[in-house]
């Protein structure tokens, strides 16, 4: 269990306000790339965010104009070329555990996506919620560049899911870029906003989520990722189930007793 009034991490930012829990990669000499050590910790977090409630929405983003150049070359790629197939895959399963944990995580998760947004980076993105990007957000699934398959982090079963298969087949055999323009329409982004109201846009976002009926938005991401691989009877019979937990909570009789009275309703996340 962490405390966001008090976490600390050693390889990031990290700030919470009004239940918006914002992480920042910082290292913008190298556009924010990650270390076994931050990819260990960010995986961490996200884990224990499942215990932490009054975490209501999370945003992840980079500093000095750039979201993230995914593994460190010197910190990663070159000592990944001197290990061993036990080590190897060990790092590889640990940098699948972050995807898993951010799609675990009930808390919606908004990616603010500036300028450069490659290899783990896209990863990252792909694995959020949610997507803001800039109009100079350069993001591309490299790893066919560094002799490496396309299939990296769950990128098979999720991008395909984003913009479809043919389009997420192109970038992962090719590795090119995917400009701002194309990620928007063909749905990887959810919007483009200016360089300059990026955050801001994003900290609108995350309220107006951190706002409304958490525990119902946890259910919602939950049968977003587990309805992946269920029939249409079976994923029916799922979200029945869910809708009936849901109404048993106190916000939806608030929702309710707020339209009779014809006023906004406040949520309370229970």
């Amino acid at each position: 269990m962490i405390d966001p009034s008090t976490y600390g991490p050693t390889h990031f930012r990290w700030a919470c306000a009004d239940g918006i829990a914002t992480v920042t990669l910082d290292r913008p000499a190298l556009k924010n790339p990650l270390t076994f050590e931050s990819y260990a910790e960010l995986r961490d977090l996200f884990r224990a965010l499942v215990y932490v409630p009054t975490v209501k929405v999370v945003i992840i983003n980079g500093t000095g104009g750039n979201f993230c150049s995914g593994g460190d070359v010197h910190e990663i790629i070159g000592p990944l070329t001197k290990m061993a197939m036990p080590e190897l895959l060990a790092f590889t399963r640990m940098t699948g555990d972050l995807v898993k944990a951010i799609r675990a995580c009930p808390q919606p998760v908004i990616a603010a996506i500036d300028g450069v947004c490659v290899g783990a980076g896209a990863i990252i993105a792909m694995a959020s919620d949610l997507r803001l990007a800039t109009p100079r957000a350069k993001t591309a699934f490299l790893f066919t560049r560094v002799g490496l398959a396309g299939c990296d982090m769950g990128a098979c079963a999720i991008l395909p899911r984003l913009i479809g298969q043919g389009r997420a087949s192109e970038l992962l055999f090719t590795g090119r870029v995917m400009t701002a323009d194309e990620g928007e329409r063909w749905g990887f982004h959810n919007r483009l906003v200016a360089e300059d109201a990026l955050l801001d846009e994003a900290r609108a976002l995350a309220t107006s989520l951190a706002t409304g009926p958490t525990f119902a938005h946890g259910i919602t991401k939950t049968q977003l990722n587990v309805e992946w691989a269920v029939s249409l009877d079976v994923a029916i019979e799922m979200e029945a189930q869910a809708q009936a937990i849901c109404m048993q909570t106190q916000d939806f009789t608030r929702a309710f007793e707020a339209f009779a009275a014809k006023r906004s309703p406040v949520f309370e996340g229970n």
